[in-house]
């Protein structure tokens, strides 16, 4: 008995030891097993346990490599990219593998256009040959060939992992640790590596200064002046204090919405010539309009006026259009930064129970207008009951 404890305490630290060594290797102790690929580079990368083996030819620009992303679990992704166009995700030209439920390993590419990318399959902007990829011990392995422009010897370029949900799509990656760490410039010549510390972060938390300054001003401000326009007027108690609510909430959003624009701006002066044309182009047009609106309160004929029913019209109906556009917007900056479902449901409820108040006030406010009408036009109704 007590030779068979010892026997599986060996055999425990053995296999202790062994994935200990595995996951504190260097690329330079490095044996390929599957393939005999002989690289004449490697470089030990900073975050997420991986390592990059590549041989060059200068004279033809073809880089042989292998990524590797040891201490893993099977139902993971891993990608490495170069970013020809700048630094970080963006712009990205990705070699993705991953094994689906059915344990059949998949590799492929996938240009990153967004940060809401779903890494889907596509070409990218220089040839890749040949991509395979191996799953062992734990350990994922990329294999491709690519051929880079001539004399882009000095490459951008990351590196990132992901869960692999159960439809076989790839979930998004962490969005801090390490995996806002993964970045740098490889010079594949000399084998040296820069790291790049902050980008990703730093650029991420503009995004979401940007889609929370928005929600609040466009998606959530807006809609509430209008409502408290339309209902509040009804209750003559109200007059003019529903006038000053109106005004202020509309002037808040629309300078919170000036600032919204600035991150967005920056953003995309960030995004190295990708653009989200249609994001953009609603986001001008709704400053255009809003700048509309603040001017036309002060070409506002009074009541009595003969113009002032078309004033209405078109201070409503320009309303209404900035509300809806600016909905769709917000879904199109959720869609782009691809955030935890938990705040499209949010948005989703604050909008349902926005419009619920306003369905309630709209009938409310129809009974009092009508009960009102009938006043005016049967008076001697009124004398009776006071009688």
């Amino acid at each position: 008995m007590k030779r068979i404890f010892l026997i599986a305490l060996f055999t425990l630290l053995l296999s202790s030891s062994s994935s200990f060594a595995q996951t504190t290797q260097t690329c330079t102790n490095y044996r390929f097993t599957t393939h005999n690929n002989k690289y004449g580079a490697c470089v030990d990368l900073q975050a997420l346990n991986s390592f990059v083996h590549w041989s060059y030819d200068e004279a033809t620009g073809s880089v042989d490599l292998a990524y590797r992303h040891v201490g893993m679990q099977p139902t993971r992704w891993i990608a490495w990219a170069i970013n020809p166009t700048g630094k970080g995700m963006v712009g990205s030209q990705s070699l993705v593998a991953y094994r689906n439920p059915n344990g059949i390993l998949k590799a492929y590419t996938s240009p990153v256009m967004s940060y809401g990318t779903k890494l889907q399959e596509g070409n990218l902007s220089f040839q890749v040959p040949k991509i395979s990829a191996d799953f062992s011990n734990n350990e994922m392995i990329i294999y491709a060939t690519i051929v880079l422009p001539k004399n882009m010897t000095t490459v951008s370029h990351v590196w990132q992992e992901g869960p692999v949900r159960s439809d076989n799509h790839l979930g998004m990656h962490s969005l801090g640790g390490d995996n806002v760490k993964s970045m740098g410039t490889l010079d594949l010549l000399s084998g040296k590596v820069t790291t790049t510390k902050g980008g990703t972060s730093g650029t991420l938390h503009f995004k979401q200064v940007h889609g929370i300054i928005n929600a609040a001003s466009w998606g959530f401000l807006m809609p509430v002046g209008a409502i408290t326009a339309r209902y509040m007027k009804v209750f003559q108690s109200a007059d003019p204090a529903w006038f000053s609510a109106h005004i202020i909430c509309q002037s808040s959003a629309y300078l919170l919405g000036i600032a919204g624009a600035g991150t967005g701006i920056y953003l995309g002066n960030k995004s190295h010539g990708i653009q989200h044309s249609t994001h953009r182009t609603i986001g001008i047009l709704l400053l255009v309009l809003g700048f509309i609106q603040v001017l036309a309160l002060k070409l506002r004929p009074k009541k009595e006026h003969k113009y002032r029913i078309w004033w209405n019209f078109y201070h409503h109906s320009v309303g209404y259009a900035i509300i809806i556009l600016s909905i769709f917007n917000i879904f199109e900056g959720f869609n782009i930064l691809n955030p935890l479902k938990i705040w499209r449901l949010v948005y989703a409820c604050v909008l349902i129970v926005l419009g619920a108040i306003a369905v309630i006030l709209e009938v409310v406010t129809w009974v009092i207008v009508i009960r009102r009408r009938r006043r005016i036009e049967n008076p001697a109704s009124n004398i009776t009951a006071v009688a």
